[in-house]
């Protein structure tokens, strides 16, 4: 089932990442910190944070008390925005060899693919890290 939607690992870091920083959006974090948080590699991330800060995202600061924070506030901020620094624009394609119609007459899967793709764009477009954040258990403690 995990297969049906395709996510890079590093657009899956930098989701994680991003919904990490929006729970308490001031205040900085280091990527070690969060790379220990995910159990990532913490070079791995660096260059999912570097992308982030081209992007606009989250702002760098370097030095002893340096870290990564958010460039705007989260309700700002759409899962679209993230996926499509770290992937490209994306793509409501209908049919499964990339092409905008299908070359046969009726597409084996139907209305399925269009339908699918569609909810997933307005997913990721509809939702914001302040969503995430306030629906997160991650770091919060139950009694």
């Amino acid at each position: 089932m995990a297969d049906i939607i395709k996510i890079s690992d590093a657009t899956a870091l930098a989701l994680h990442s991003m919904v990490h920083l929006a729970i308490e959006p001031d205040k900085q974090s280091t990527t070690a910190e969060i790379a220990d948080a995910f159990e990532a590699s913490k070079h791995h991330l660096a260059k999912v944070h570097q992308r982030l800060t081209k992007g606009g995202l989250i702002i760098s600061t370097r030095g002893p008390s340096g870290g990564v924070g958010l460039a705007k506030a989260p309700v700002e901020i759409t899962l679209l925005e993230i996926y499509e620094v770290m992937e490209g624009p994306m793509l409501c394609q209908p049919c499964l060899f990339g092409k905008e119609v299908c070359p046969r007459a009726n597409c084996v899967l139907g209305t399925l693919l269009p339908g699918l793709a569609r909810q997933m764009r307005d997913y990721f477009e509809q939702t914001s890290l302040a969503q995430l954040a306030k629906e997160s258990k991650w770091g919060k403690t139950t009694k």
